[in-house]
């Protein structure tokens, strides 16, 4: 899905085709007005897109009545238009500042404190399941030995993290704790961005801020902020290499789906997957 097809759908659901672009990935998310307008990919062929659309509607509703800082629906839920999942959320104010690794810590706290939902299914933390599609939209337009070895690393880490211990109890997770996905309001950070909400290990949410570390450029004072916010360091685990592997993996897949279209994507998953067959940790990745 392009820009230009997002746009049509947005005409198609009575919204206004000059929208601003916000952002444009695995969904085309616009500003209309007080609202933000999230369209994802076909679901025709992507079923659970559509799934994954309506769950993020429910989840936003459910930490509305916890207390939970995070975007709140602007309709209880999602929209099937010409077979695209489009939902509708109520924009934040402006921010009063970019938020940093340290901002995540209390709503990570917060969500982590949360029992399972009674009547909301929450998947386990699928890091791995986009990996095949995301090969397949990058066609030709990668190394098939390439795709082959990420498929093998898939397998491989995909089986190490289901035997995992953790220090931390299962439950509710954000899924992608990342600084961009908070938005430090007047009144302190909201969550943004529900989509990859799960119940699995906790330790998910925190692998992501140290393989920034290694691998994005993340300042180490700020990752040391982030963790003595939370009061932990993942890498105190004996599984934080594993959860990070599989991250990699996916991150590297998830590039390879712009690769057809786009040089520096071709260009980008060249440089991660190379590192990843040296065994090189430290070679710096650029974000996507």
């Amino acid at each position: 899905m392009d820009e230009a097809q997002a746009r049509d759908i947005l005409r198609a659901a009575g919204l206004p085709r000059s929208a601003e672009l916000i952002a444009l990935g695995e969904n085309a998310v616009f500003a209309a007005g007080e609202l933000v307008v999230k369209v994802g990919r076909d679901a025709a062929r992507a079923p659970e897109l559509w799934e994954r659309a309506e769950r993020e509607v429910a989840l936003a509703g459910w930490l509305a009545g916890a207390g939970v800082p995070a975007v709140r629906a602007a309709e209880p839920r999602a929209r099937r238009v010409a077979g695209h999942p489009v939902t509708l959320w109520h924009r934040l104010p402006a921010a009063v500042r970019p938020a940093e690794p340290a901002d995540l810590a209390e709503p990570l706290l917060r969500v982590h404190a949360l029992p399972v939902p009674e009547d909301l299914a929450l998947p386990r933390r699928e890091l791995l399941g986009g990996v095949e599609r995301w090969l397949r939209l990058a066609g030709d337009a990668i190394d098939p030995a390439d795709a082959a070895y990420l498929r093998e690393r898939r397998d491989g880490f995909a089986q190490r993290a289901a035997a995992l211990t953790p220090l931390l109890p299962p439950g509710p997770i954000h899924g992608d704790a990342l600084p961009r996905n908070v938005q430090v309001t007047a009144d302190g950070p909201v969550l943004v961005d529900l989509e990859t909400f799960s119940c699995d290990l906790r330790e998910h949410d925190l692998v992501v801020l140290a393989l920034s570390l290694d691998r994005y450029g993340l300042d180490p004072a700020a990752y040391d902020a982030f963790t003595a916010a939370y009061g932990w360091d993942v890498r105190a685990w004996e599984g934080c290499a594993v959860l990070r592997g599989a991250r990699e993996t996916a991150s590297c897949a998830w590039v390879a789906q712009h690769a057809p279209a786009n040089p520096a994507a071709r260009a980008e998953f060249a440089r991660r997957v190379a590192s990843l067959r040296a065994g090189d940790p430290e070679v710096r990745w650029y974000p996507f």
